[in-house]
Order: structure tokens, then C-alpha cells, then sequence
């Protein structure tokens, strides 16, 4: 760069340092995540070389508006600034700060310094006076009447207090010019809708939920099911792949390389003669009650998300459309998908670094569009960590930018980075290690990780206690003791959890020496008892109602932990949004029956000003109150009856 470009570029910057922007994501290149309708709040360090008074401004749009809406920045201290907007619908905004000289406010600062000293003020007041009528017809016809008025009093009388009003300063930061403003970069923010982070979701498979043995389920079984699924207090009702499913290479049970005469295949080995991502099964139905099933869903406030998961049996149609998608092998073979030693000789995954990407990215986005025009606004995505991360990042904003409302789910069980990764380019939640977490210690650690610094700002955990890939080996035992505790753990922990169907019947045969189920579903139809004996529906239904009527419990972010000796029991606090309601939970992590103290000494409720300790406490399951003493409260567990306690704090 020559002297000359130095220069301009030095220039064009303006006079205004503006650093340690909050809330920002890698310097700006990603998104922060908030929810619309609530305030978000913006700081920044802003300052200037000299004396002079500045004021700040913030401002933001819809990333596709042409129009600035703004709001002033208030000085806190030590050059920090603050402001807040809020998004009031869903979708991609932007926001900047903007910096000037106030040179009304500039000019009333040292006439005041001057009048305490003494000076004589009589040109000073002349230079101010000549501010006022050069800026009259500047602002809004109300300041211009303050302007106008001010002046008229100082030149009749020649007291000086008329230009010294709060009033009139007020009217002139409206109406002056700003020759020096300076607006920093734009800075992205996407605001979902709530969804987005809270719900509980439901993992359904389709074809297994017939009642009658041996029978492919279909969309109307899933109907018939619905019911049930309500009144445990789902919000989300997931299901695995509906699409066609491949027979070369199909796998039979178990994962057995060979299917025999019967076998279902997995519905991860999408496409056949039938049709490919956007058709369905047809032994499920037709896509006619597919929608059928989702105006259902919405019947129990509930919603659906589909799998979206980008790979394809060998006989999928784009195989024959679009061969120039897949890769082959030096002898000409089409290359199976693997994870060595593992290999999946029912699956090919296209291959997005292909001459005619272009096309195949196009036709991915078009899949999800077209699912979003049958009724479906969430996708959980499959392994979206081995595809490419442009991919991900242009997928969703192409998305988003059509339908705001649409929510996508990373199901990435992968390296911590590469987990955060996908949430910061766009992924809206993503999945956890919590499935592994186990111990007091793992459990604190992990969610102060997810709650802290910047994780929180792009980070939307969702605590799924089981995968139709993953029996943890804690729950092998099949202890109902522990079943609720896990489900508590996620529930409440986290604003956002899931199970996959049968969890709720406590099933938990494993492959031996494996975190895997046996017999697994994802290559069988299972038809099962959803009454079954020592099920804990009723458990469930109780924590979601409990999750429902609090909002602390329906966000992750506000979240303490309280330290209680017993090592075997993990306490908190969650806090809502709002500050309107707090809740605090005390869950055993073993079988033991523990006694321990509780203490809430400064734990405290209520809004901003009106903030106080706690002075009682109401159990949300059974509605018994309890006083706080000598800075908290003595409470015990007994596992076998209930491993969680959970109370809504009183002042």
C-alpha cells in the first residue's frame, strides 16, 4: 500500500476508536445467537483523541432491510458504553455502533467549566447562541420549537440559563450535524424463534410404531400415537429417515452385512426405485399423510423434525441422474461410505468437492425446501461434521433467509472443536457429551463450559439421554432409579433434552462390552407395549410440566451451582430470562439414600432493584412450601422414590 492509499484509508477511519464489542462471535465473523423479542444488550469501548463530548448510537436492521432503526448508547464509565435493541421477529439482523462529537454538549461542558471558574463568558455565550440558529430547522419540528424558544430567551434577556437546559441539550444532539460520525463494522446476530432453545423432544421411529407384530408402521400408526407422546409434555416429535430405503447391499439385523427375505434395511441407506430425499417410504404412507401427520402434531402443540441426513444407498436416483455427484475407486466401483474399520456398504455420500457442486449444494437446499413446504420448520442433521463446513454455513443462511422460523439441530458427536465449529456458523443447537457425563464433577465442569464466555452467545445445548446409536453404558442396568435421574440431569440442566422411544420403558439390553442396543431398530421393526409395566411415563409427564409452568428451567445460560458436600448429589440454581422465576434442584447421581444441607444464603430473586434472598421454597411436584433458615435448607433423597428435587424459589 503507497503513502497516498495510507493516508485516505487513515482518513476514511474516523476519528473514534471503537474496541471490545460485546456481543461478538470471532471478531464478527459468525453470529450471535438470541431469541426475538427479547432485549439484546451491546457495550463497547468507545473514545477519541482530546476533550471533546461524543455520544454513541446504536443501530441495527433485518439483514435484508435497507432501513437503520437506532437507539443511544449510554456512557457507564472508563470509555464504556451501552445500548440494546430488540429483534422483534425471527431472522438475520445486523448491528453497528456509531460514534460522533457532540459539539452543543462539547461547547456546554467548557462553558460551565469556565463559569465555575470565573472567566468571562460573554463571547462564549455569543458562540453557543450561533449554534442554536445555525441548527434550528435541523432536527424534528419539536426540537426546532426548543431550539427556537431557547434562543429567542437568551437574546431578549441575555441570561445564559436558557442555553444551559437539559431540554434544549436534548434538542440539539437531535438536530446538530455530525460531520465526524464514525460507524464501526457490521456485526451479525440471528434471532430464533423460542424453539429454539427450549423444547423436549421425542425420537420416534415410524415403522415401528404398529401394534400389531411384524407390521411396517405407517404415518396414520404415528397419529394413533400421538396421543401418548402428548401427555408425557413433548414439544418436538423427531423422526428418523421416512424416505425410500436402498436394497443393494441392504443390512440385515444387527447390522449384519446379508439382509435376509423381511429384513426392513436402515433408513440412514436412503434412495431406491421409489425416489430419493424428498419421497417417502411407501409401506409409511404417501406424502399426503405425511402431512396428515403434522397437522396432527400441531393438534398437541407439538412439532415435527425430520432427519436430514446427506448420503445415499447405492440406489438412490441421483446415482443414475447425477453420476458426476459420487466418487469412484481406480477400478471404476462407486466408493462406499466408512469410517475404519467400519465400513457402510449400503451408504455412498456424494462428493461435494465434485465439478457440478454447484448443483449438488443446490439440489441438498432444495430437499430441505421442499420438506419446509409439507410442514416441517426443524431438521436434525446427521454427522454434519463430514461434510463441508461452507457447505453447513451456506446451506442454513440460504435457508434461514427464506424461513426464519426454520431450526437446525448438529447431531455431531465429534471433536469439541469441531462441535463448536458448527454451532458458530449457523447450526441452531447442536448435541453434547452429556450422554457421557456421569460424575458431579464432569457434569459442573462441562456445563460451566457450555454456560460460559462465548460459548453461550452461539453455543444452544441439547441433552439427549439415549440415541437409537447409543445405550451409555450407566444405563445398562436397567435401574429405574437411574432412568430418572438422567432424564432430571437433562431436563433441567439443560432448557433444551431428548429421548429416543422406548427410554420411557426403560429398555436396555446392550450389545455385550458395547454402547450400543441389541437388536438394534435402526435394522428391525420392533413393535412394542407402550404401557409396559414399571414404565416412568408419569415421571416424564411431571418433569415436563414442571419445565413448562417455569420459565428458569426453559433457558440454560442462567445457571449456578450450589456446593453441597454430599459428592452424589449435584445442586443449582437456573434463573429465567425475566428474573421472574428461579428454581433451584438438588438431583442424586446414586442409589443411596443422602442428607445433606442446602444452603441459599446468597441466593437471591426478583428484579433489578428489588432483588432479595430467598425466603422460602415450594416443591413443584407436590406443592409443599418450606421456610428458609440459617441461610438454607435441610432436605433429603431417597432414589428409589425420586431422585430429584426441585423447587420454585419465594421472597
Amino acid at each position: 500500500m503507497n503513502k497516498t492509499a495510507q493516508t485516505v484509508e487513515s482518513a476514511a477511519a474516523g476519528a473514534f476508536h471503537i474496541e471490545d464489542v460485546y456481543p461478538l462471535i470471532e471478531g464478527g465473523r459468525f453470529p450471535v445467537k438470541r431469541i426475538a423479542g427479547e432485549r439484546v444488550e451491546v457495550w463497547a469501548d468507545v473514545y477519541r483523541d482530546g476533550h471533546d463530548v461524543i455520544a454513541c448510537a446504536l443501530v441495527w436492521r433485518r439483514e435484508q432491510d435497507r432501513e437503520w432503526r437506532r437507539a443511544p448508547m449510554i456512557h457507564h464509565s472508563n470509555d464504556r458504553w451501552g445500548g440494546s435493541f430488540v429483534p422483534d421477529r425471527p431472522g438475520r439482523y445486523v448491528y453497528a455502533i456509531e460514534a460522533w462529537t457532540d459539539e452543543f454538549a462539547t461547547w456546554r461542558h467548557g462553558f460551565e467549566l469556565k463559569q465555575k471558574a470565573g472567566a468571562d463568558l460573554a463571547l462564549d455565550a455569543v458562540e453557543g447562541a450561533g449554534m442554536l440558529m445555525t441548527r434550528a430547522q435541523g432536527g424534528s419540528p419539536a426540537a426546532a420549537a426548543v431550539i427556537m424558544r431557547q434562543c429567542d430567551d437568551f437574546l431578549q434577556t441575555g441570561d445564559t440559563a436558557p442555553l444551559l437546559t437539559d431540554e434544549l441539550q436534548g434538542a440539539m444532539a437531535e438536530s446538530q450535524l455530525r460531520p465526524d460520525l464514525t460507524r464501526s463494522r457490521l456485526f451479525p446476530l440471528v434471532a430464533d424463534r423460542l424453539r429454539a432453545r427450549a423444547g423436549a423432544w421425542y425420537e420416534m421411529v415410524p415403522r415401528s410404531q404398529s401394534q400389531t407384530p411384524g407390521q411396517h408402521g405407517t404415518f396414520k400408526d404415528c397419529i394413533a400415537r400421538l396421543s401418548d407422546v402428548g401427555a408425557m409434555g413433548f414439544d418436538v416429535v423427531y423422526f428418523t429417515p421416512i424416505h425410500p430405503i436402498g436394497k443393494t447391499n441392504r443390512k440385515g439385523r444387527n447390522n449384519a452385512v446379508t439382509a435376509l427375505d423381511g429384513d426392513p434395511g436402515s433408513p440412514y441407506a436412503i434412495g431406491s426405485e421409489e425416489g430419493g430425499h424428498d419421497a417417502v417410504h411407501p409401506e409409511l404412507g404417501t406424502l399426503k399423510d405425511f402431512r396428515e401427520f403434522v397437522a396432527a402434531c400441531k393438534s398437541f402443540d407439538m412439532e415435527v423434525a425430520l432427519d436430514f441426513a446427506v448420503q445415499c444407498s447405492p440406489d438412490h436416483p441421483w446415482l443414475k441422474q447425477h453420476p458426476q455427484w459420487f466418487k469412484r475407486r481406480p477400478d471404476g466401483s462407486i466408493r462406499y461410505a466408512e469410517n475404519p474399520p467400519k465400513k457402510y456398504e449400503d451408504i455412498v455420500n456424494p462428493d461435494f468437492t465434485c465439478e457440478d457442486r454447484g448443483a449438488l449444494w443446490n439440489a441438498l437446499r432444495d430437499v430441505v425446501l421442499f420438506w419446509i413446504e409439507q410442514g416441517v420448520s426443524i431438521f436434525r442433521v446427521d454427522n454434519p461434521h463430514t461434510k463441508p463446513f461452507p457447505f453447513w454455513e451456506w446451506l442454513i443462511h440460504q435457508v434461514q433467509l427464506r424461513h426464519p422460523d426454520v431450526i437446525f439441530l448438529a447431531e455431531a458427536f465429534t471433536r469439541p472443536k469441531l462441535m463448536k465449529g458448527l454451532a458458530k456458523l449457523g447450526f441452531t443447537q447442536s448435541y453434547t457429551y452429556f450422554t457421557w457425563r456421569t460424575r458431579k464433577w464432569e457434569l459442573e465442569q462441562y456445563l460451566n463450559e457450555l454456560t460460559g464466555y462465548p460459548e453461550r452467545d452461539y453455543y444452544r445445548p441439547n441433552f439427549f439421554v439415549n440415541t437409537p446409536d447409543i445405550l451409555p453404558f450407566h444405563l445398562q442396568g436397567g435401574e429405574t432409579w437411574m432412568f430418572k435421574s438422567r432424564i432430571a440431569l437433562a431436563a433441567t440442566l439443560s432448557s433444551t433434552y431428548g429421548i429416543y422411544n422406548g427410554f420411557e420403558l426403560l429398555e436396555h439390553d446392550p450389545i455385550p462390552g458395547r454402547e450400543e442396543y441389541l437388536d438394534s431398530e435402526k435394522y428391525e421393526i420392533k413393535t412394542r407395549d407402550w404401557n409396559k409395566p414399571g414404565n416412568i411415563k408419569l415421571y416424564i409427564r411431571e418433569l415436563n410440566r414442571v419445565r413448562r409452568e417455569n420459565a428458569a428451567l426453559q433457558q440454560t445460560s442462567n445457571l449456578r451451582f450450589i456446593p453441597i458436600e454430599d459428592g452424589n448429589v449435584i445442586g443449582f440454581v437456573k434463573e429465567s430470562v425475566n428474573q421472574t422465576n428461579s428454581v433451584i434442584a438438588a438431583i442424586a447421581l446414586s442409589r443411596d439414600v443422602h442428607e445433606f444441607w442446602f444452603p441459599l444464603g446468597d441466593v437471591q430473586v426478583g428484579i433489578a432493584a428489588d432483588r432479595r434472598n430467598v425466603a422460602a421454597v415450594e416443591n413443584l411436584l407436590t406443592g409443599e412450601r418450606y421456610p428458609i433458615e440459617w441461610g438454607g435448607i435441610r432436605l433429603r433423597i431417597d432414589p428409589a422414590r425420586d431422585p430429584a428435587l426441585l423447587f420454585r424459589c419465594l421472597a
